[in-house]
This record gives structure tokens, C-alpha cells and sequence, in this order.
């Protein structure tokens, strides 16, 4: 099987995996009821409806760092399970989200670029406002402190220093969360822009972190603590339809893939390769890109498929 785009996505909205293994879905959030970014944001009315369904359909609302607590220790996790998150610490998500979800009593987890934040944006939220939300049980992680494009390497930076600037961008923005808002900040990361290769997860991974991305797909027993998937929400993306099949979707049971490394190099296409966690999973996954074009299955047993 090959797949020529940059991240694989895996939806696993019609693959018969049991409903009781346990799973949850993170919803992944930008700004809120801001028109001018139709792309990162999501209207008014349509958050309010999403919030609607989830309380009308008795979805349980964890914060980020329970979920990746229950995962770590083995711990059940309600059938229902939604984490709400959002990057970049916008002001809308103060002004706009966190009144809805502090009627309700629902947690958010906001991943913090900290540099905007020490800078004064007039776009990004103020560190007292952030403790506010944090008072009312709303969670601040780690976005890196500049926001950068991790797998790139800047213009004449050598492997050494490029190795460097990563694990500084991680911890210095770990450190501005832990003295600014007072409190140790969970071990996650959301990797700036969903972009991340082998070496920038390994380096998250020694630092001690569980890492998310911006690829779609639900998060099981099996799914890698490096690379764990967020469904987007924005104007595009938002509809009732769509977001009810996100939040229903199931995990894939899929134990191992090759290539790992999201990123394209010169094997354009690769070939990929899954070793799936459940036997006879192999025969019942169909594969598609992006526009609906059906993929070729070279080689199939009961645990892989490739």
C-alpha cells in the first residue's frame, strides 16, 4: 500500500473495533467566532452546537492529562470520552470559548507558544487571564516557546545546534508555564503547526513528554504516546454531520507502522506497512487517499498489511 501525503491519516470510522475497548477523541481548537481566519476558526454557533451534542448525548469531558494518566496506568476510560484542547492560547478561547464551557463545567487543555504570551499579543491571551481559567479548571500545556517549525532546520544550523534549539524551545516554554501560572505543568506537548519527524519525537520523548499532532484519527491502547491525534475543528470542518462521525470514530488497533517518520523523503511513495494489535484486523481495512482513490494492498496476513 503507498500514500503520497505528507502525515498518514488513519479515520477508522467503519472498522468494526469493539466499542468497549477503551478510547477517547480530542478535539482540536484554534480561535473562536473569528471570521477573519476562517481556517483556524470556528463560528459561534457552531461551537455552542457542539457543545449542545456532546451534553445531549452524555459525552464525559476530560482534561488532556487525565486521558494520557488513564493511558500511561492502564486505567478505563468511560466509552464516551472527549477532550477539548486548543493551540496557540488565542483570546478568543478566553472572551468566546471559556464562557460556554465554564457554564457547564467542562475542561479545556490550551497549549501555550509562551513566547507571544511574554511578548503582549493583542491576539493571545494575558498570563491573568490564563490563571483565571486555570482557577476554573481549565489547563495550560507546552506549544514550544516560539512556535517554530521544529523539523526544519534554520539557514546554517548544523545537526548539533538544530538537536539544541528543539529541546530549548521545549523546556523554555515548559519552565515560563510553571512560573507564570504557579503550578507544574503536564508532560504534553502539541508540536507547532502538527509538524514533527523521528528526531524531534525522540527528543520529546527523552524530555519525558506525550506529544500530539494535528492528524486525524481517535486514541486507543495502542496508539504511539509520540505522535497521538487530534481532529480539527474550524468553520470547514464543523458541521454536524462531521463532527458527530469524529467524535464516534474508533481507534485502528494498530501496534507498529513503517516508515514512522511522517515526513516524505526520497522514497516518494513509500511503501507502508501495519502490524495490527488484534489478528484478522488486516482483512477488514480498506484504504483510500485523501480524494477517495482506493490504494492497492501489495501483501495482506491476519496482523499486517502493507
Amino acid at each position: 500500500m503507498r500514500y503520497s501525503t505528507l502525515f498518514l491519516l488513519w479515520f477508522a470510522l467503519a472498522v468494526p473495533v469493539s466499542a468497549s475497548d477503551d478510547h477517547a477523541v480530542v478535539l482540536m481548537y484554534h480561535r473562536f467566532d473569528e471570521g477573519r481566519y476562517p481556517s483556524t476558526s470556528i463560528r459561534l454557533a457552531q461551537f455552542q452546537a457542539q457543545l449542545d451534542y456532546l451534553e445531549q448525548e452524555a459525552y464525559t469531558l476530560w482534561p488532556l492529562s487525565r486521558l494520557v494518566d488513564a493511558l500511561l496506568h492502564d486505567q478505563p476510560i468511560p466509552e464516551r470520552t472527549v477532550v477539548l484542547s486548543a493551540d496557540d492560547a488565542y483570546r478568543s478561547v478566553y472572551t468566546v470559548a471559556w464562557p460556554l464551557l465554564r457554564e457547564r463545567g467542562w475542561p479545556m487543555t490550551v497549549f501555550v507558544s509562551t513566547e507571544a504570551i511574554e511578548q503582549g499579543r493583542a491576539d493571545v491571551m494575558s498570563w491573568e487571564q490564563m490563571r483565571e481559567m486555570q482557577q476554573g479548571g481549565v489547563e495550560f500545556a507546552n506549544h514550544t516557546h516560539s512556535h517554530s517549525h521544529l523539523p526544519r532546520r534554520l539557514a546554517d544550523e548544523d545537526e548539533q545546534a538544530w538537536r539544541r534549539r528543539i529541546h530549548d524551545e521545549i523546556e523554555q516554554a515548559q519552565q515560563l508555564l510553571h512560573r507564570r501560572l504557579g503550578v507544574e505543568p503536564p508532560m504534553l506537548l502539541a508540536y507547532p503547526y502538527g509538524e514533527y519527524d523521528a528526531t524531534v519525537a525522540r527528543i520529546a520523548g527523552a524530555l519525558g513528554y506525550v506529544a500530539f499532532g494535528q492528524h486525524s484519527g481517535a486514541i486507543g491502547r495502542h496508539s504511539n504516546r509520540l505522535a497521538l491525534p487530534r481532529y480539527a475543528m474550524a468553520e470547514a470542518y464543523a458541521d454536524r454531520e462531521r463532527f458527530t462521525l469524529r467524535v464516534r470514530s474508533l481507534p485502528l488497533p494498530v501496534a507498529e507502522y513503517q516508515p514512522w517518520d511522517p515526513l516524505l523523503g526520497a522514497d516518494n511513495p513509500p511503501t507502508l506497512m501495519l502490524d495490527f494489535a488484534t489478528s484478522g484486523m488486516a482483512g477488514r481495512v480498506s484504504c483510500f487517499l485523501g480524494d477517495g482513490t482506493p490504494l492497492t494492498v501489495v501483501e495482506q496476513t491476519a496482523e499486517r498489511l502493507s
